[in-house]
């Protein structure tokens, strides 16, 4: 059976966005399309509705670019359960008020059971500093938490 992975919006994102000149970011660009092509066939893949409105907004070329890949993607319910459990990351100030979306695909992705939290945010979801706080707190609220990590951390070893 194939491990599940919720797809945080900056996948997405870093998927289909014009080449950057920023080193750094060039390289996110490009392991995250190798993710794409290689790796993401070995998982089962979700987004949210809040990914959904999320890669609507901004350039519309870009946008539409984005919202073509969500067409092969199913969408995991923001579940009552799910917003209490996003409530309480802002409430407790583990995600900040602003960061109110990213509460949210945390939150989503833990109650829809899924394996592994893709993201390329390392702000206020892939963060070390913060990350056995959300653990700590889907796990009061009855949720195993997902590995929350970037595309160059979950790559399926191909056969030597």
């Amino acid at each position: 059976m194939k491990a599940s992975v919720y797809l945080e919006t900056t996948i997405l994102s870093y998927l289909v966005a014009r080449p950057s000149r920023d080193l750094v970011v060039a390289a996110h660009q490009q392991i995250t399309r190798e993710w794409w092509e290689k790796h993401k066939p070995h998982f089962n893949c979700y987004i949210s509705e809040a990914v959904i409105e999320e890669v609507r907004a901004g350039d519309p070329h870009q946008a539409k670019k984005r919202i073509e890949m969500l067409d092969q993607l199913p969408s995991l319910a923001s579940t009552p359960a799910a917003m209490h459990l996003v409530e309480d990351l802002l409430r407790k100030k583990i995600i900040p008020p602003k960061a109110v979306q990213d509460a949210v695909h945390i939150a989503v992705a833990a109650a829809g059971s899924v394996d592994f939290l893709l993201t390329w945010n390392c702000t206020h979801i892939a963060n070390a500093m913060i990350e056995a706080r959300i653990s700590a707190l889907c796990r009061d609220h009855g949720f195993q938490p997902p590995v929350i990590c970037t595309p160059e951390e979950l790559m399926v070893a191909s056969p030597q």
